[in-house]
């Protein structure tokens, strides 16, 4: 039953609507303030990331290394990106809702206010055709009582006996005049009488009952609009609770990530010196008055005896100390401030990086090369002679960093690293050109290479022990993936698909401990292996 039936209720209609634009207007405005919400709360989430974040080359930015401190940076990340979800769900429901909803409003409000004027123009229209009517029927009532009056004049002037024939007749006309404009009078009023009563069932029969209706339906409209306005609040959110759950996932395998073991070998690993440990002190006997003196596995104190701890805080010329504080060493290039074990890294990983950085400028020289024999070939391409600058620049590049990597190889020597860089897999020769390294197959890439093998795998250091009195128990197995031959010394061969037994892992310089089952032990690349180690 639609609402132009019930047209004695245009004013319950018109607040009824009214409150329906109010309704949207305001769960446009609740929804407004939950974006500020969301986008405060992001915001807020967002400061919180980055006030726990480490800075740049901060001491909590080393200790990453760390699966724990690892994982917190990863949490904060996860929450980095969790807030950029809430603010998503802040701009969908800005777009989707309240933008959406304040323009269908506005659409709804010109509609309301059309078809209210529609109405009121009707109302207006039927008000005037009833003052017209009511005019008329005065007229014809006022008319018809002065046509009377003009009747009974003449009736009486007729019956006086004083009164002339010209006044009777006059009386008469009079009379006859009054009523005949009462007749008109008269006419018109029905015909008043009839347009108005035409008027208003076309009213009420028709043109409000289709303006109530046309309401009816922009009323339901709105609630439509309102009602997906309603689901569209949930499903913004549920369009981002999947990432959302990744994010949370994210955590909780951040949590999961934590390995207490790993991080006490990683720290063991970034911070074992190599030092010797000290040995006992000798017994100084005063009561025969000898002279007092270390043997060489004492600290060498002489004087009063003092207590371990004195003896270690003073004896700073030792490798090994315990519990005192140590003052920050002066740095020095060859990386002599560290402890044996971590210098040997450090030296390693700058002979890593002069060995990337003198392998671009050997390719860049050599494309300058290859461009130079171009331009001779073609003169019209360019002027070889533009080129002897960088190839000038190049050459001295390539002089520098090779003074450097012999320096850093001969500090590596000192420093007691087992095996050469692994630089030495590119012999660089007077002119600049590379030979290429020895492939795991055992093939070369050009004809007449030498034997690159001489060149990767150099001499160990003479501290290098071949066998052991006693052998170490081996921590894990590997699998050979390729061919090694073990040509230098300290290095063992190995056939692809071979299985031995890890006695020391590789620290840092490429190369792994192993043995055999036979009791023979030696060097192989890291690179060549799949270790497994024994938990």
């Amino acid at each position: 039953q639609g609402w132009g039936s019930r047209v004695d209720q245009y004013d319950i209609i018109d607040k009824h609507t009214q409150s329906g634009l109010e309704l949207v207007e305001k769960y446009v405005k609740f929804v407004k303030e939950r974006t500020e919400i969301e986008q405060n709360y992001a915001k807020q989430l967002r400061n919180l990331t980055k006030k726990y974040n480490p800075k740049r080359g901060c001491k909590e930015e080393q200790e990453c290394r760390f699966s724990n401190h690892q994982s917190f940076l990863d949490i904060l990340n996860e929450m980095n990106d969790y807030a950029g979800q809430r603010e998503l769900i802040a701009e969908n429901m800005m777009m989707n809702i309240c933008i959406e909803l304040t323009k269908y409003l506005q659409e709804l409000k010109m509609e309301r206010k059309t078809h209210l004027l529609e109405a009121k123009k009707a109302q207006q229209s039927l008000e005037s055709t009833y003052k017209q009517l009511d005019s008329s029927k005065k007229r014809f009532e006022r008319e018809w009582r002065e046509a009377d009056k003009a009747a009974q004049y003449a009736e009486k002037t007729d019956q006086d006996i004083n009164a002339t024939k010209a006044d009777v007749e006059k009386a008469k006309q009079q009379a006859n005049m009054r009523t005949h404009i009462a007749e008109e009078s008269k006419n018109d009023y029905a015909a008043q009488l009839q347009n108005y009563n035409k008027e208003q069932s076309q009213f009420y029969f028709s043109d409000m009952p289709l303006i109530f209706n046309k309401l009816q339906d922009m009323d339901e409209r709105r609630v439509r609009k309102l009602a997906q306005g309603y689901v569209l609040f949930s499903d913004t959110e549920k369009h981002v609770m999947p990432i959302i759950g990744k994010c949370l996932e994210g955590v909780t395998k951040a949590g999961t990530n934590v390995n207490e073991r790993n991080d006490s070998i990683a720290l063991i690993e970034q911070h074992k010196s190599g030092f010797e440990r000290p040995g006992d002190l000798d017994f100084e006997d005063y009561s025969q008055g000898i002279n007092r003196a270390s043997s060489d596995s004492s600290l060498g104190i002489l004087g009063t005896p003092k207590g371990p701890l004195e003896l270690l805080g003073k004896n700073r010329s030792k490798p090994f100390w315990l519990f005192s504080k140590k003052s920050k060493p002066t740095v020095t290039e060859d990386f002599g401030h560290l402890p044996p074990e971590q210098r040997r890294k450090r030296l390693q990983q700058k002979l890593d990086d002069i060995g990337k950085e003198l392998q671009k400028e050997v390719d860049q020289s050599e494309a300058l090369e290859k461009m130079k024999d171009v331009y001779e070939k073609n003169p019209q391409m360019g002027d070889p002679a533009s080129l002897s600058p960088q190839i000038n620049q190049t050459a001295q590049n390539m002089e520098r960093l090779r003074g450097e990597l012999n320096k850093y190889e001969s500090w590596l020597t000192e420093a007691g690293r087992r095996g050469d860089s692994i630089f030495r897999s590119h012999s660089f020769n007077n002119n600049g050109s590379t030979h290429e390294p020895y492939s795991p197959d055992g093939t070369h890439s050009e004809e007449g290479t030498p034997d690159p093998s001489q060149a990767i795998y150099a001499e160990f250091d003479d501290d290098f022990e071949e066998e052991e009195e006693e052998l170490v128990a081996p921590i894990g197995q590997c699998t050979a993936m390729y061919n090694f031959p073990g040509a230098s010394e300290g290095t063992i061969t190995m056939q692809e698909g071979e299985v031995l037994s890890v006695v020391e892992e590789d620290k840092g310089d490429g190369w792994t401990r192993v043995r055999r089952a036979n009791g023979n032990e030696g060097y192989i690349p890291t690179s060549y292996v799949s270790i497994s180690l024994s938990k």
